[in-house]
C-alpha cells in the first residue's frame, strides 16, 4: 500500500523519467546570501529586546511600546506569510531572496531617521522606528521560508537537511549577536544611534550580494529526483491538501507553539531576569548562550540525522528535554543569585529547542510531499506567528506590578517593576503540553524519501537493461 502510495506521489510530481543529476559550486554562494540575510533580519528584529529599558527611557515610551517593535514582526507575518509562500513557490526562490534583501535593507536604513538630530522629529521619532521595522517585518517571511526551497532545489539528498540546518540557525545567530551585541553597544541610551547604524551594515551588505550574485532561480540541473519538478502543485491546490493532513495539522500546531514559546523567550528575557537582580549584560549573555548551544544542537542533530533520516524520533527525543529545560528555567529565574543555574539552563533549552527547527522543517515537506516546499513550511510559521502573537498578548497581560525593589537593575520611568512568576510559569506549562501531544499523536510517513528511493530504483533498473543492449 506504502509503495503504491509513493508511486502516485511520484506521479503527481512529475519527476518523469529517470534523469542524471547535477550539483553545481554555485550553491555555496546562494547559501551564503541566504544566511546573511537570515543573520541581518533576526538582528534587526531583536535590536532593542536586549536594550529594552534603555531604549523605553531613550525615546520616552513605555516597555509595552518597545515590545511592539519586536511584536510587530509576528503581526505582518501572520497575512504576509501566505503571500511569501505563494512568491517562493510560483515566482521562484531568485525573486523571493532579492525582495526580501531589498525590504530587509530598506527596514534597517528608515530606522535611522528615527534618530537624525537636524530632522526634529521630536515624539515622531518613534514611528520612523516603528515602520522601518515593518519594512523589515515584510521581509522576513520570504527569508524564512527560502532555506528549505533552497536546499531542495539546490542541494543532493544527502546534503539537504545539512543545508537547511546552516541556513535557518543562521536566524538564531543573529539573535545571538543582537544579544550581545546591543547591551555592548548601548550602555546609555545616548547610544542607540550608534547601535543602528551598525546594524544597517549587514543589511546592505546582504542586498548588494544577493541583487549582484543571484541569476538564476533554478540549477540548469537538478541535484536529486524530488528537485526535477519542485514547485508542480499550484499554491492553492498545495494549501488545500495540507489542511486535509492531519500529521501536518499536528506538526503545525505543535512545532508552531514551540517557535512562538521561543520567540517570547528571546524577546522578553532582558524583562524577566531584570526584575530579580540580573543586569542587562548578564540577560544577553544568557540569550547568547541560549542561542550557541542551539546552534551546536542543530548542527549535531542535522548531521545525525542526515545519515539516519531519524526525523520523527529526534524532534520528540528533542521537544521532550527542551519541555523539561523550560520548566526548569521558570523556577530557576525566580531566584536571585542564581547565575549559574540560568546560565546552564538556558543552554540546554536552546541545545534541545532550535535544534528542532531545522528538522522539523524537514519533516514539513517530508509528510506533506508532493506540496511545494514554500507552501509547507510558510504555513508552519504563519500558524507560529499567530501562535507568538497570543503568547506575547497572553504573558504581558499575566504579569503584576510590584512595589520599588532595591534589588531590581530595569531602568524604566515607570512607579515599579514587573512580576515574571505567573508568565514563565504558563510559558513553561505550554511547552510541556504541547511536547506530550505531539509524541502522542504525530505519526507520518517520509513521502519525499520514498518517491526519490522509487525514482533511484528505475535508475538502476534502466542501467541494467542499458547494459545488455548489443552495440550497433
Amino acid at each position: 500500500m506504502e509503495g503504491a502510495e509513493t508511486a502516485s506521489l511520484l506521479g503527481e510530481r512529475s519527476l518523469g523519467p529517470p534523469a542524471r543529476f547535477r550539483t553545481y559550486r554555485r550553491r555555496w554562494f546562494l547559501l551564503a546570501v541566504v544566511c546573511l540575510l537570515n543573520c541581518s533580519n533576526a538582528m534587526l528584529w531583536l535590536t532593542f529586546a536586549p536594550v529594552a529599558d534603555k531604549t523605553a527611557a531613550y525615546f520616552h515610551i513605555s516597555l509595552e511600546t518597545v515590545n511592539w517593535l519586536s511584536m510587530v514582526y509576528l503581526l505582518i507575518s501572520i497575512p504576509f506569510g501566505l503571500v511569501a509562500t505563494w512568491v517562493l513557490d510560483s515566482v521562484g526562490l531568485r525573486c523571493a531572496v532579492v525582495l526580501s534583501a531589498w525590504l530587509n535593507m530598506v527596514g534597517s536604513i528608515t530606522r535611522m531617521f528615527s534618530v537624525l538630530k537636524f530632522l526634529s522629529l521630536g515624539s515622531q521619532s518613534y514611528w520612523y522606528l516603528f515602520v522601518g521595522q515593518c519594512f523589515s517585518a515584510l521581509a522576513q517571511p520570504l527569508i524564512i521560508f527560502s532555506p528549505t526551497k533552497l536546499a531542495a532545489l539546490w542541494f543532493p539528498d544527502h546534503q539537504r537537511a545539512t543545508a537547511n540546518m546552516i541556513a535557518s540557525m543562521s536566524n538564531p545567530l543573529g539573535i545571538l549577536i543582537a544579544n550581545l551585541l546591543s547591551p555592548a553597544l548601548v550602555p546609555e541610551g545616548k547610544h542607540i544611534p550608534l547601535m543602528l547604524g551598525i546594524y544597517a551594515v549587514p543589511a546592505v551588505t546582504a542586498c548588494a550580494l544577493a541583487t549582484l550574485g543571484i541569476h538564476e532561480k533554478v540549477p540548469p540541473t537538478p541535484p536529486s529526483a524530488s528537485a526535477t519538478n519542485s514547485n508542480s502543485q499550484p499554491f492553492f491546490t498545495g494549501l488545500k491538501m495540507l489542511l486535509r493532513n492531519k500529521p501536518y495539522i499536528i506538526l503545525a500546531v505543535c512545532f508552531g507553539g514551540g517557535i512562538g514559546m521561543f520567540t517570547c523567550f528571546s524577546a522578553l528575557l532582558e524583562q524577566i531576569l531584570c526584575e530579580k537582580g540580573y543586569s542587562n549584560d548578564f540577560a544577553g549573555l544568557n540569550g547568547a548562550l541560549f542561542t550557541v548551544c542551539g546552534l551546536l544542537g542543530a548542527f549535531l542533530l542535522g548531521l545525525y540525522v542526515d545519515r539516519t533520516r531519524k526525523f520523527i524520533e529526534s524532534t520528540k527525543i528533542s521537544f521532550c528535554l527542551s519541555a523539561l529545560a523550560s520548566i526548569m528555567f521558570a523556577v530557576t529565574s525566580r531566584f536571585r543569585h542564581q547565575a549559574v543555574t540560568l546560565a546552564i539552563t538556558s543552554s540546554i533549552f536552546g541545545f534541545f529547542g532550535f535544534a528542532i527547527y531545522p528538522i522539523a522543517m524537514e519533516l514539513a515537506v517530508e509528510c506533506s510531499y508532493p506540496v511545494g516546499e514554500g507552501t509547507s513550511t510558510g504555513l508552519i510559521f504563519v500558524a507560529s506567528q499567530i501562535e507568538g502573537v497570543i503568547l506575547m498578548i497572553l504573558l504581558q497581560a499575566l504579569t503584576v506590578r510590584v512595589s520599588e525593589d532595591p534589588f531590581s537593575t530595569c531602568a524604566l520611568d515607570q512607579d515599579g517593576a514587573l512580576d515574571w512568576t505567573t508568565p514563565v510559569l504558563v510559558l513553561a506549562g505550554l511547552c510541556s503540553a504541547m511536547a506530550c501531544f505531539y509524541v502522542i499523536f504525530f505519526h507520518t510517513d517520509y513521502k519525499r524519501l520514498h518517491a526519490e528511493t522509487i525514482s533511484a530504483d528505475l535508475v538502476k533498473a534502466e542501467d541494467a537493461a542499458t547494459a545488455h543492449v548489443p552495440e550497433s
